[in-house]
């Protein structure tokens, strides 16, 4: 029996059980999204869309790599129309994966478009409207006006859509809002929702459904509120439940920009949302389709899983980001940042040199310690205490029966499993730590949960993992118990790319929802010690990066970078690696670094400072949404977007720390 979950937090069909949420299905040419139907892969094309044998080259190494969608950019008539040449060139290789049309202020491009390609993209916030980042009053009266202006320049699409048998996804991005949505709903997932309602109760009295969803946002929190908020809208309206497509926008490049897409991504396929999804990368786009059906894939058997306790009603805001309550214990919970505790515990032996693999170097001619940005705060050396003194402000954690044989106790703190707690004859007096398992959530264990100076290291090995720790804060929150909790996972990182999408995927779904004072990714033994270090290093800096994309620790300097797509002015991975070789020891600025103006100012709307293509060889430099200095000659540029953030305070110069 499912649980019963107040229609007003209702998102999903189950807080605690795997269930793909039913929707209707939305025939795209051969494909079929939604429904029964398992979810479908998609991707964006980089060339620009005048290049036709280009498009058509790009499209079949998408297709290759696993892309059963592939996007195309149309800003004006003339690509619209050489969707043409590209799709029938596509056919005659006998290809035949649909095509998408990508629209951006144009809707003579979009009525050209689909009567050629399978499925038109359109957003809400420029499809009708000019933004200028005005702030206007409206009456009931004056709003409805424009709801009718849009009416008037949307209907001719709906109509042609249905004429040619052609999809349609309205497409709502966080940074793109018109003018309009934002003078009413402010910067909020309300705002978004809404954005796309209009066009959709459009579709809907011309009897029109196939339509796709998004919410997409370079926030992964806001992005993950947005389309649960949508969901909750659709069932609260009586409106059908059309598909989503799930993506971040602008997620960057490497290791980050997996993080980021999997952080948002994942926490809602996780609750069973999504039927498309399109993983975002400042990379060749036949990388992204690996990476998307290396999400998707986690949920293919998960409906086996073991159960967990039901649960009534959500005891937080779903819609609305709020961190969970939690005591102060030493520097853990609270107001402090979540900790990063790396787990050394598969060493035989810890020595000096070691502590390089988790951000803290010793310098033996000027005799001291140094550390980087994501220098770890603990380390669990297991059932062995670490035989040097660590670095000033480095603690560790060391199992129970072995700390408690310790003379020298400082700095290090006793780990206990349930059983030893029970029966320990003595604790620290400042800091200690419980192991507990997910389904731990009985009566006798919750009360044991009261002690003041106690922190809870908590694990599960449920396969539907993220749900099932969800389930142990939601109980914390609904007894008023504000111990600070540490999420631990344990993933063998025999794929690097998957580790980095399945631990992504569930500490940063529980991050988004405000849960987690810590996290520690546990270590594999392995044969050989350097194979060991390694795993380390990469399951510390893992650490950091989901943290940074979840924004509850800011660790470094965030690139807020588009994929390319045939708009860009430049080659954006090029610009992207010049930029972050000059910036990346910035910590917590977000740059955004756009290809063209249809991803500038909105779709950087979070960065605090951007570098925005605005023609060839042309770059207008931005100071949040303001802009800086139009027309600077790219070779100029970098030097004088540092020069923007040099006066506005936030410039420091690099200084060489031992990697």
């Amino acid at each position: 029996m499912e649980p019963t979950i107040s229609l007003a937090k209702k998102y999903c069909n189950s807080l605690v059980s795997y269930s793909r949420r039913k929707t209707i299905p939305v025939r795209v040419g051969e494909v079929i999204i939604g429904g029964d139907n398992p979810i479908v892969i998609q991707s964006m094309t980089t060339v620009d869309t005048m290049d036709t044998q280009g498009s058509v080259e790009q499209v079949l190494r998408m297709v290759e790599a696993g892309c059963e969608l592939v996007r195309i950019t149309a800003p004006s008539l003339k690509e619209a129309e050489n969707l043409r040449n590209i799709k029938n060139e596509l056919r005659k290789r006998g290809c035949h994966v649909p095509l998408v049309a990508d629209i951006h202020f144009t809707p003579n491009a979009a009525e050209l478009a689909a009567q050629i390609v399978e499925k038109v993209r359109i957003n809400p916030g420029n499809y009708a409207d000019k933004k200028r980042f005005e702030s206007i009053e409206y009456t009931d009266e004056t709003y409805q006006a424009e709801l009718d202006r849009i009416r008037e320049r949307f209907t001719p699409l709906v109509e042609l859509c249905k004429k040619h048998g052609t999809a349609m996804r309205i497409g709502t991005n966080h940074g793109s809002l018109s003018d309009r949505i934002m003078s009413r709903y402010g910067d909020t997932a309300l705002g978004m929702v809404e954005s796309a309602l209009e066009f959709l109760r459009i579709c809907e009295d011309l009897n029109f459904d196939q339509i796709v969803l998004s919410m997409k946002s370079s926030n992964a929190q806001v992005m993950v509120e947005a389309y649960r908020l949508l969901v909750q809208k659709l069932d609260e309206e009586g409106l059908k439940p059309y598909p989503l497509h799930l993506g971040v926008t602008e997620a960057g490049e490497a290791e980050d920009g997996r993080i980021k897409s999997a952080v948002g991504i994942g926490t809602l396929l996780e609750d069973g949302l999504g039927d498309t999804v399109r993983v975002s990368l400042t990379e060749e786009p036949e990388f992204e389709a690996p990476v998307a059906r290396k999400l998707v894939a986690r949920y293919r058997d998960r409906k086996d899983h073991r159960p967990i306790p039901e649960i009534d009603e959500s005891p937080i805001d779903p819609f609305l980001y709020h961190k969970r309550s939690s005591r102060e214990v030493l520097n853990i919970g609270d107001v402090n940042v979540p900790r990063v505790i790396a787990d050394m515990s598969s060493l035989n032996t810890i020595e000096v040199k070691d502590l390089k693999s988790v951000g803290h170097f010793y310098l033996p001619e000027p005799d001291k310690w140094t550390m980087n940005d994501q220098g770890a705060d603990y380390i669990y050396s297991g059932n062995k205490s670490i035989p040097f003194m660590l670095p000033n402000g480095l603690k560790e954690l060391v199992d129970y029966p072995v700390w408690k044989q310790l003379t020298d106790k400082k700095g290090r703190f006793p780990v206990y499993n349930l059983q030893q707690l029970a029966q320990a004859e003595d604790c620290d007096d400042q800091l200690n730590f419980i192991r507990l398992n997910a389904s731990d959530i009985d009566e006798d264990t919750m009360m044991i949960l009261e002690a003041d100076n106690l922190v809870v290291l908590l694990e599960t090995d449920n396969t539907h993992a993220m749900p099932a720790l969800r389930r142990f804060f939601f109980e914390l929150v609904r007894r008023k118990l504000n111990i600070p909790v540490v999420v631990i996972r344990n993933f063998e990182v025999s794929d690097a790319e998957a580790f980095l999408i399945h631990a992504s995927t569930d500490i940063g779904g529980l991050l988004v929802d405000g849960f987690g004072d810590g996290v520690m990714l546990t270590s594999t033994p392995q044969s050989n010690k350097e194979g060991q270090l390694s795993d380390i290093k990469l399951k510390n800096t893992t650490a950091f990066g989901i943290l940074q994309a979840a924004r509850t620790r800011m660790t470094k300097t965030e690139y807020i970078s588009c994929p390319s797509c045939g708009r860009t002015l430049f080659d954006l991975q090029e610009t992207t690696a010049m930029i972050r070789k000059r910036t990346d020891h910035l910590k917590g600025v977000k740059i955004g670094i756009m290809g063209c103006i249809v991803n500038g100012p909105g779709e950087m709307a979070d960065a605090d400072y951007g570098y925005v293509g605005s023609g060839k060889g042309k770059i207008t430099l931005y100071k949040g949404q303001e802009v800086m200095k139009r027309g600077v000659p790219s070779e100029q540029a970098v030097d004088e977007l540092i020069e923007i953030i040099r006066a506005d305070g936030k410039w420091i110069e690099p200084k060489a720390v031992e990697v």
